[in-house]
């Protein structure tokens, strides 16, 4: 594959997942008026790996064992399963800007710790960057924030962060071993299991909610899950976990947007700039790539692009 074309893929992906990521916080909004946290992260879970194992029974597979297919399996009940109850329940108690801040210390999280045990060190850039973008997101929640809040929601939001971090540093590892859409795959059946305790609640909502709602978390299985996850497996496979995970700092920006053009909810002009912080901070983690990174690379996988 010509080296532009690889370089490009990976941002394509990622700029794919941010989108289709930004895309679930309108649906959400909807659905969640109908389904209860674990309901709803069981139902959209449910179709996402449906989905998958459509694709996977047409496709050439080589399933995992051992130490990769333990990894999988515990990024798949971590952050594809609780992740997704705990921040369905932190948004029944606090708004969505707070919880977008708080679920964002996530990337921070990440760069750290990637920084520490995968060994992708601290390139400047990436961590200027973190800084404005994470400015961004504050002042996005400060434009868009409601008051309502207590100490639960933080705490639910403050534990999914934690598993949005440990899950994509388990990932990271695990695509050492297993292709993308197998590692996505495999993570999301996972999650799902484990989140099969929600079955009753989830049927007895299905029967109750209007069927708008329940297409929306159809959607939210198939788009923001299934295609969102593995186009996220093909570029963290591809990047680098800190590089990578600065960019969901635009999942902000772009919902606000998103709001703008489809609900007609004009946005406060400090969301707007708090949109432009989001951008200028992720712009900024791509400058080590441009001017040519000195810092350490990553030991397990290619150059971050």
């Amino acid at each position: 594959m010509p080296p532009a074309k690889t370089a490009t893929l990976p941002l394509l992906a990622a700029a794919a997942t941010m989108i289709l990521w930004a895309s679930a916080f309108i649906v959400i909004r909807s659905a969640g008026a109908h389904y209860s946290p674990g309901a709803m992260a069981l139902g959209r879970l449910a179709v996402g790996a449906t989905a998958l194992t459509l694709v996977a029974s047409f496709r050439p597979r080589r399933l995992p064992r051992g130490r990769p297919l333990l990894l999988v399996i515990v990024y798949g009940v971590l952050w594809f399963g609780i992740y997704a109850v705990l921040v369905n329940a932190a948004e029944h108690h606090l708004d969505a800007g707070t919880t977008a801040l708080v679920i964002n210390v996530g990337p921070i999280l990440i760069a750290v710790l990637a920084g520490l045990y995968l060994k992708e060190g601290f390139p400047r850039g990436l961590m200027i960057g973190l800084v404005v973008a994470f400015a961004g997101v504050a002042t996005i929640a400060a434009a868009t924030s409601t008051g309502r809040h207590d100490t639960t929601g933080v705490l639910l939001a403050l534990g999914a962060a934690a598993l949005y971090a440990v899950g994509v540093l388990l990932q990271k590892q695990a695509l050492d071993f297993v292709d993308p859409f197998t590692a996505t795959w495999l993570g999301c059946v996972a999650g799902a299991v484990a989140c099969l305790p929600f079955a009753p609640a989830l049927v007895d909502e299905v029967r109750a909610a209007p069927g708008s709602a329940t297409l929306g978390v159809v959607y939210l299985g198939v788009f923001p899950t299934a295609i969102a996850f593995a186009t996220w497996a093909h570029a963290l496979k591809r990047m680098s976990a800190g590089t990578l995970s600065s960019s969901s700092y635009l999942v902000p920006g772009l919902a606000v947007l998103m709001s703008w053009l489809l609900l007609d909810e004009a946005p406060a002009p400090l969301a707007l700039v708090g949109g432009a912080l989001c951008l200028t901070g992720v712009a900024l983690t791509s400058l080590l790539q441009i001017s040519g990174n000195k810092s350490p690379e990553p030991l397990d996988s290619p150059r971050p692009v």
